[in-house]
């Protein structure tokens, strides 16, 4: 507020001035991009897509906005009420996003959520020439699709690679953000390999230039004019940009258009594992002298893992000699790897190295891959704790043998405790649980102060916790 006040109601010379001096405090050689050749070069071959869907129009429906503020749904819900009177039934529902030519001869990089779905797809050249569209293919997983348009001597991209951005890097976007075409945007790499919520597969690249609806399947450019990637998405809160949008890497995008073209889907490796973050506490508990790799929490039956005899507690520390820093860095190594392919693994088992060989197979169409979240729950004690049996259903619908149910913590552990009511424990330092008597049996054996892991399941779902013991 004070900064626009300023604006509006500054002195115009007074205002030169400042305009004049400011950008070039503390830098008197500074020199800055000059993005024209780049935009004049590539913008012919940047087109806007147009999709067309049938969808339902029902009294209940309500704008499907992403990340919309709590305070704005109020008005939404009563602008929809207030539409009660409107005549219901199929409409066509347009969408519009950006892409870009990669051949001469009419194959375009989208975003797949820019046409799924879709019963008409078009697409209009910088010269404002329509062209129908045909789907080649498309991947949900890395959010591409590959269209092809009957056309000859088209104008195209160079698609550039991602490795070599640096972060502060210029980089700039040109799409129809709102509807308005050729629209270039700059801005710098601001972070490298972002792994997003339900996105294993891509390896984001981080920018802070300006996208916003309609840029989404568009491409980002280093300064040299290469495509170093496709604007993708953003994150925010109130469903317009803040400064922090992501693009799809160019080596993905040079992955997927080759499979899409020859294949018209994707084939991904998969291993087979929901795995989790190594964290100080679970490092500590594994005789690791420092937080690494990926906890096998579960392992899914009949999977590649399963029939090489991967186990729960394993801790992958790399994979076909690729070390496993962080466990997001797994999916994006298993999912490139070749099917049918045998894979060296390197494992920490019982605090001994071991290696198993694994023959990835390819990630079946109805199976998600998911990475579970790193725990970032304080150290706290085991004591005051209930338990109970569990009974035969539950051991059939968590696939387990045996465990005890977290029926009771005691007040003063209740509010920080890792361990949860409900939570249902299989394991002690990788040593089933069979039940009450066992449970405790094996509690008695750990030494006062020491540091334990637990393998929980927790609404179902498999987690490590390291437990520093306190009877």
């Amino acid at each position: 507020m004070r900064t626009s006040s300023l604006k509006k109601h500054a002195i115009p010379g007074i205002a030169a001035i400042l305009f004049t001096f400011n950008p070039i405090v503390g830098h008197s050689n500074a020199s800055y991009p000059n993005f024209t050749e780049v935009v004049e070069k590539n913008i012919p071959a940047v087109v806007i897509v147009h999709a067309k869907k049938t969808i339902s129009n029902s009294p209940s429906m309500n704008p499907n906005i992403p990340n919309l503020p709590d305070e704005f749904k109020p008005f939404f819900d009563k602008f929809f009420d207030e539409e009660q009177n409107t005549p219901r039934g199929p409409r066509q529902a347009p969408s519009f996003g950006s892409g870009f030519i990669l051949t001469d001869d009419g194959y375009i990089m989208t975003n797949n959520h820019v046409i799924s779905n879709s019963e008409e797809i078009t697409v209009t050249l910088s010269d404002q020439t329509e062209l129908a569209a045909k789907l080649i293919g498309s991947d949900k997983r890395s959010d591409l699709a590959l269209l092809k348009v009957e056309a000859d001597n088209l104008p195209v991209v160079k698609i550039g690679t991602s490795e070599d951005l640096k972060l502060g890097e210029w980089v700039l976007a040109i799409g129809s953000p709102f509807g308005f075409d050729h629209t270039v945007t700059a801005g710098i790499v601001s972070g490298k390999k972002r792994n997003l919520p339900n996105e294993s597969y891509v390896p984001y690249i981080q920018t802070d230039v300006a996208i916003n609806p309609g840029n989404s399947g568009g491409p980002l450019f280093n300064l040299e004019g290469d495509v170093v990637g496709v604007n993708a998405q953003i994150y925010t809160r109130s469903g317009g940009f803040m400064g922090v949008s992501f693009a799809i890497p160019a080596e993905t995008l040079a992955t997927v258009y080759k499979q899409l073209k020859n294949d018209g889907k994707v084939k991904r490796g998969w291993l087979g594992v929901y795995i989790q973050e190594v964290d100080k506490d679970l490092a500590a508990s594994f005789g690791m002298d420092k937080p690494k790799g990926a906890v096998v929490a579960k392992i899914l039956d009949k999977s590649p893992a399963q029939k090489s005899g991967f186990k729960q507690g394993d801790v992958i520390l790399a994979f076909n000699d690729v070390d496993i820093n962080k466990s997001k860095d797994l999916p994006l190594l298993v999912g490139v790897t070749e099917v049918d392919k045998s894979i060296k693994v390197k494992i920490l088992r019982d605090k001994s190295i071991i290696y198993k060989n694994v023959i990835i197979e390819e990630l079946p169409e109805d199976t998600e891959i998911a990475s579970m979240r790193e725990k970032t729950i304080d150290n706290k004690m085991i004591s005051g704790l209930k338990v109970s049996n569990i009974d035969e259903t539950t051991k059939k619908n968590l696939n387990i043998y045996g465990g005890v149910k977290v029926e009771q913590i005691s007040s003063k552990q209740l509010n920080n405790s890792k361990i949860q009511i409900n939570d249902i424990i299989t394991h002690i330092n990788n040593k089933p649980i069979f039940n009450i008597r066992d449970f405790e049996r094996k509690v008695d054996m750990l030494t006062d102060d020491s540091l334990a892991n637990l393998l929980v399941y927790r609404n179902s779902n498999p987690v490590y916790l390291a437990i520093k013991i306190s009877k």
